[in-house]
């Protein structure tokens, strides 16, 4: 299936929440446009999404990421890393990882590859998991054959005993996403399990931005030698870090609040306390915890239920360059974050409305955008979006469009 899906239904100027638009266009951040078009005029930059299937017969696809050689990874939340060896039309190699729990939230999530996997072969995934005394999420470290991946050749679990909630419900607030950062240490979202104490507590690696080495250390400069780098988190989904340095990360708000914040170090206040696990404090609670750092950007009521994010960036986004992509899954929409050189978020809109619930959306090699849905039973897909970006002349009309 292919087509050609304009913005919220319809051609587009790139007039975005927070910036204000004129008759010619829209000015401010976010609406700088690319190159001038053929006549030489210039223009603000409108943009279209290509959409179609890259791969499909999936259930509940989570993650995606890519091999040097450009083989592509696609978790599924049941339990299965797919390996695609002979490209994404053709079926993948199936590795299955026999301890995970797959319930309610939990199961297969989260995937990265090791910048050094030319030289050391190794993958990292986030999952729940049977294979220790207790129940918990942890972040396995694999051993791929180089440089295809098709065989595993050993597997270390190299962070354990993140909490998992066994029941009412099970796997609720798992997490989990592992992302690389340019720093050189791997970076870990995860959830608080809904238990009230584990996002504020010191010794719970719920709820916090974990930040370690290849074998699970502490990177060096972690506060007091903690394997997190930030606490008071809710429930982490994205994780995403931008060329010049920005890095940014979408967690869920309970009925309100929806959050992006930034990846820095501190406490981002999020305390369901008192009782068991109290969802009507706020979601940066500056009462308790005054220092608490805050939103870059929140949905306000009612929440999006955001999932992952990623940076898309190259002059093929032209206006877009650098914004922010955010899959939601309760409002089944990718949302785009304008954020500028400072990490403030200068605008918003909605896009891809029509393909249901988006779950990890991520730039591939090739500089476009890739999305997994979060369909089950087969019916799961990871969608392929090319930006299609067209300079406006000065009545306003893109160059290229039919006038009639």
């Amino acid at each position: 299936m292919k087509f050609l899906g304009r913005l919220l239904g319809f051609s587009i100027v790139l007039c975005v929440v927070g910036v204000g638009c004129n008759d010619g266009g829209c000015e401010g951040t976010g609406c700088s446009g690319g190159e001038a078009g053929g006549d030489g005029s210039t223009g603000p930059t409108e943009i279209t999404l290509q959409v179609e299937d890259f791969i499909a017969g999936l259930s509940k696809p989570w993650d995606i990421a890519w091999l040097p050689n450009g083989t592509v990874l696609v978790t599924e939340r049941t339990g299965q890393l797919n390996i695609y060896l002979d490209g994404a039309d053709e079926a993948p190699l199936t590795i299955p990882l026999t301890d995970v729990i797959a319930a309610g939230e939990g199961g297969l999530m989260g995937l990265d590859v090791d910048p050094q996997f030319a030289s050391n072969g190794y993958i990292y995934l986030c999952t729940t998991s049977a294979a220790g005394a207790e129940d918990d999420v942890r972040v396995v470290r694999l051993r791929l054959r180089r440089p295809d991946g098709d065989a595993v050749e050993g597997r270390e679990d190299i962070v354990t005993g993140i909490p998992y909630r066994a029941s009412g419900p099970a796997g609720r607030h798992s997490g989990c996403r592992p992302r690389f950062g340019p720093d050189g240490f791997l970076w870990v979202g995860t959830g608080d399990a809904a238990f009230g104490t584990t996002p504020q507590a010191n010794d719970s690696l719920g709820g916090k931005v974990l930040r370690v080495d290849r074998d699970g250390a502490a990177a060096p400069d972690n506060p007091s030698g903690f394997l997190w780098y930030s606490k008071g988190h809710r429930n982490i989904q994205g994780m995403a870090f931008r060329s010049d340095g920005i890095r940014m990360s979408a967690e869920h708000g309970p009925d309100v609040d929806d959050e992006v914040n930034p990846l820095v170090q501190g406490n981002f206040g999020w305390d369901p306390t008192p009782g068991a696990y109290n969802e009507s404090v706020p979601m940066t609670d500056l009462a308790r915890y005054p220092d608490a750092v805050e939103a870059a950007w929140s949905s306000g009521s009612p929440t999006l239920a955001v999932s992952g994010a990623d940076f898309v960036e190259g002059p093929q986004w032209g206006s877009w360059n650098g914004a922010l992509m955010v899959a939601t899954l309760k409002a089944q929409h990718l949302h785009v974050l304008f954020v500028d050189s400072e990490g403030v978020v200068t605008g918003e809109l909605r896009a891809i409305e029509d393909q249901g619930r988006l779950r990890t959306p991520r730039q591939g090699p090739d500089g476009l955008l890739y999305i997994t849905t979060d369909g089950d039973s087969g019916t799961g897909r990871v969608l392929q979006v090319t930006p299609i970006a067209a300079p406006r002349g000065p009545s306003g009309r893109v160059f290229g469009d039919n006038p009639g």
